[in-house]
């Protein structure tokens, strides 16, 4: 029979615990059920937290785990999904830090300011980052979400997204979940087209980069040989 976290006593309650220990004392278990809040029935919030742990193979897995995966979980449902994604995008963008003092210049800093935001991503997403007209970083911002092994490339959306941040210079980055950062034809045709489009805006278009993992390539426009 389960046991409902208000019957354990004091000392074993992941709140109170907390509290009196710090977060680094807490299991993966005992934190997720903090996030969670409550359990379903027959199950209390750390049962239900170790259990999603279980089904997913750890924090790793869970932070890789999509909406509608989550939601249709019992004892999860569509607020308590919702919630874990937003504390693991969160903690991704925690991990980019703040914005680099020095210019993003290079296809190495594009990628290593965009690396961060893409950690357990398992479908290829769509991010712009936003410079100033010292090609110092503004914002990064997602504008699309594509397949496994695609995403469109809205360009009108992108010069958008850069022009209403106030943005003078921007880099686009995206994701091959198959592990293979080569980029394709139609990822240096977007190059192209982006070029081409920024300068008639009055916008710098720097780089665009395709991560896999820890690796990353830049996609050059057709134009311009690769580097």
């Amino acid at each position: 029979m389960s046991v409902p976290i208000s019957d354990l006593p004091v000392t074993q309650r992941p709140r109170e615990r907390l509290y009196a220990l710090g977060p680094q004392a807490l299991s993966d278990g005992e934190l997720l059920a903090l996030l969670l809040g409550q359990g379903r029935r027959g199950a209390s919030a750390v049962e239900l937290a170790f259990g999603l742990l279980t089904e997913f193979g750890g924090v790793s897995g869970l932070s890789s785990a999509r909406p509608e995966e989550l939601a249709r979980l019992a004892g999860v449902g569509t607020a308590k999904a919702a919630a874990i994604i937003a504390a693991f995008q969160l903690a991704a963008r925690a991990r980019g830090g703040p914005a680099p003092a020095a210019p993003v210049l290079r296809a190495e800093d594009v990628a290593l300011a965009a690396a961060p935001l893409f950690a357990g991503a398992r479908v290829e997403r769509l991010l712009v980052l936003v410079c100033d007209t010292r090609n110092r970083l503004r914002r990064s911002v997602f504008v699309a979400e594509g397949a496994i092994d695609e995403v469109a490339v809205p360009v009108r959306e992108i010069l958008n997204t850069v022009l209403r941040n106030d943005g003078r210079a921007f880099a686009l980055v995206h994701n091959h979940p198959s592990g293979d950062p080569s980029p394709s034809l139609d990822d240096r045709r977007a190059s192209s087209v982006l070029v081409a489009a920024a300068h008639t805006v009055g916008l710098r278009f720097l780089d665009h980069v395709v991560l896999a993992g820890e690796q990353w390539r830049r996609a050059a426009p057709l134009e311009e040989p690769d580097m």
